[in-house]
């Protein structure tokens, strides 16, 4: 009788405990598709297909909970809204009109609180004879709903939104790193990047369009300068730089991290906050405090995309071709891979990583 009593209290523990939530990666795939894995099987966990997507999802974005998502489509002027365990599309925004063309090409972010998406609008007026561009604005919509709440005008070449932690901020990363205040409607402040330390350096070079942060809190993106101190047909001149930008304090850094001789499309930072893992052709790892190279192996082929799990253990590479790849992110030994369904190409979408307690 006792050990039955003791069974069934054991039963009754482990049907209370809470479920362990563990990674999972969302990745889009031409032509319409978005693909969910489960990153501890090294399995797809699900496709789906989205109406009227093409030429490819661009900046998916999960909700807190992992349940549900949204994804920027139709040539970047269309959002919805996806159940990602059902597959159902639960909601659409259409930001074209008759009268205005609309694309927000990559700046889209969900708040941290799930309840608004920020989506960064370039429109162009639609009349008879001539096109008229308007300036460019950020949108805020109910995430719920899908309404639009407002809109407030925005510097012109921002290519990615994120919020800070507290969801009191916006941040637009283009020609310099514009803070906004979306509750205000208003532009707050503006961080040099093309003006960083004109004294010693050329003017940076910058591409951000993906958006991984996921797991660290710290948007992050690679430059590219020159010394000006340095007879400029000297190779040893140019130099690769990293930008940050923590969305906890709301601090941004430019740093040197190596002579330049190789390119990363992307960089994403790990949850310690202290290493960094740029991408394309090879993958190479930083020490974000002594500002130095790690480690770099060779890559099979291009990745554009990467990002690192909730633990720092593993870097998970996408975008360009068809597979995710993961990295020991200690030895960068690569431990597995993951190929999408058709080999569909992933191109320039953001690869974003989200937990789900199962």
């Amino acid at each position: 009788m006792r050990k039955t009593l003791l069974s069934l209290a054991s039963a009754a523990a482990l049907m209370s405990w809470p479920a362990l939530a563990h990674d999972y990666i969302l990745a889009p795939a031409r032509p319409d598709k978005l693909v969910v894995v489960d990153t501890e099987k090294m399995a797809v966990e699900k496709v789906i297909t989205i109406k009227d997507a093409g030429p490819t999802p661009m900046v998916p974005m999960v909700a807190p909970g992992g349940r549900i998502a949204y994804a920027t489509i139709n040539k970047s002027e269309s959002l919805v809204k996806i159940d990602l365990t059902t597959g159902e599309t639960l909601g659409r925004i259409d930001l074209s009109t008759p009268e205005e063309r609309v694309k927000s090409l990559f700046g889209a972010a969900l708040s941290p609180d799930g309840s608004t998406l920020a989506i960064y609008e370039s429109p162009v007026r639609l009349e008879l004879t001539h096109f008229e561009v308007q300036p460019t604005r950020v949108a805020l919509y109910d995430a719920e709903t899908l309404e639009r709440r407002k809109a407030f005008e925005a510097p012109r070449q921002i290519t990615m939104l994120a919020w800070a932690r507290d969801g009191s901020k916006l941040y637009g990363l283009g020609r310099d790193m514009h803070v906004m205040d979306p509750e205000a409607g208003k532009l707050v402040e503006s961080l040099p990047i093309q003006g960083w330390e004109p004294e010693s350096y050329t003017q940076p070079d910058v591409l951000a369009v993906w958006n991984q942060h996921e797991s660290s809190g710290v948007m992050a993106t690679p430059f590219y300068t020159a010394r000006k101190d340095i007879d400029p047909s000297d190779p040893s001149a140019y130099r690769t730089g990293l930008l940050t930008m923590d969305l906890e304090t709301g601090e941004m850094a430019m740093r040197e991290v190596r002579i330049m001789d190789v390119f990363y499309f992307s960089t994403a930072v790990n949850p310690a906050r202290n290493r960094a893992f740029g991408t394309y052709n090879v993958l190479e790892s930083f020490d974000l405090e002594k500002n130095v190279s790690l480690r770099r192996v060779a890559l099979p082929h291009s990745y554009y995309s990467v990002n690192v799990s909730t633990d720092g253990k593993t870097v998970w590479l996408g975008g360009a071709l068809g597979d995710l790849a993961a990295y020991d992110a200690d030895t960068l030994e690569k431990k597995g891979q993951i190929d999408l369904p058709g080999n569909a190409s992933m191109s320039l979408a953001s690869v974003r990583l989200f937990t789900r307690d199962d």
